[in-house]
């Protein structure tokens, strides 16, 4: 089969990705399955197959964000740092860092046999209640060893900073969230318990986890499993990635998470009303087991998590205001932010 004929995938010159792959070893011959893969992102992930070697190449949209290009460069960076690590990560293969094969950055990665269970629990997974408690487990061990990488000795000192981090995030996105008022059509954020939260969040700073690598979007959207068994096969999507506090990725899971605290919409939104999955205080017990750091403020951790991803989210829904996005992926996520903040209030109203 020849590369012309294979469907075609804006944004990716396959001859000239199949050059870039002979010349880093990846395979021989033509490309026998070209597949683009569905994701939580605006970037472009494709699934290249050919004689011995099926990896994936990722590039950034077809309209560029003025940070695209540098968020992969990021990416790249970071993915071949943990190659040499035993967390379940995309391998790095190849990173062209000044765009010479498509015109903007992109990297190719080792393709990764797993499932994403937002949508639902895979049918070859048996229907039990163990299953879905030790999905929670193994998610949170894949993110313990995470947190256990020490990030200096993998050159990654200044890969973020994690000095004042947690002293930082209200007023960032805050910021963040004014820029939205920018957008002609978008009304300002209508988020009820947005001032209170922020100013909880202000007045309860706990003493910082030490530093070290945060995959910043840690929920179930962003994990792949085994198709066969309820093991984390990789952790996917490192673009909001830094050196930070850890904990605010414990944070994020578990505001997220599935379950009677659960969110009505959102990440985990298939799972309502579905027993059997890890309660939040077992995640946090076991990832204290595994890590050893201090979780006595977790909920300071889930309040952030709710406030700084109803902020990210809400942005979407100002775009689709302006017009910018669709309207329909606007209002849902408009929606999960105000769940997010109601979740918020709900904690902060239980200390």
């Amino acid at each position: 089969m020849t590369n012309t004929d294979l469907p075609a995938v804006a944004g990716v010159d396959l001859d000239r990705v199949l050059t870039w792959m002979d010349d880093c070893g990846l395979g021989h011959g033509p490309f026998t399955a070209v597949n683009q893969l569905v994701g939580g992102t605006q970037n472009i992930l494709v699934q290249l197959t050919r004689a011995e070697s099926t990896v994936v190449l990722r590039r950034g949209p077809l309209h560029l964000r003025p940070a695209s290009n540098d968020v992969l460069r990021r990416e790249a960076r970071l993915l071949g740092a943990l190659n040499t690590t035993d967390v379940k990560a995309p391998r790095l293969l190849a990173a062209d860092l000044d765009g010479e094969v498509l015109g903007v950055v992109s990297y190719l990665m080792t393709a990764i046999d797993g499932c994403n269970v937002a949508g639902g629990l895979p049918s070859a997974w048996p229907d039990t209640d163990g299953v879905r408690h030790r999905m929670g487990l193994s998610a949170i061990e894949g993110l313990a060893a995470l947190a256990n990488v020490d990030h200096v000795a993998l050159g990654l000192s200044d890969y973020g900073k994690p000095d004042g981090f947690l002293e930082r995030q209200v007023a960032r996105w805050m910021r963040e969230l004014e820029t939205y008022n920018q957008m002609e059509g978008y009304d300002g954020p209508e988020i009820p318990g947005l001032d209170e939260v922020a100013t909880w969040l202000g007045a309860n700073l706990p003493t910082p986890s030490p530093a070290g690598i945060m995959h910043g979007d840690f929920h179930l959207a962003n994990l792949l499993f085994q198709p066969n068994e309820p093991e984390l096969a990789a952790i996917v999507d490192w673009e909001m990635s830094t050196i930070g506090d850890p904990l605010v990725d414990l944070g994020w899971i578990l505001a997220t998470w599935p379950g009677d605290e659960g969110l009505s919409v959102g990440p985990a939104m298939a799972f309502n009303g579905i027993s059997g999955f890890a309660r939040p205080d077992e995640l946090v017990a076991h990832y204290a087991a595994l890590t050893g750091r201090d979780v006595s403020a977790i909920d300071f951790y889930v309040v952030l998590a709710c406030f700084k991803l109803g902020i990210i989210l809400e942005g979407t829904h100002a775009r689709a205001s302006a017009g910018r996005a669709d309207k329909g992926v606007g209002d849902l996520l408009h929606a999960i932010t105000v769940a997010l903040f109601a979740k918020a209030t709900s904690v902060i109203a239980h200390q």
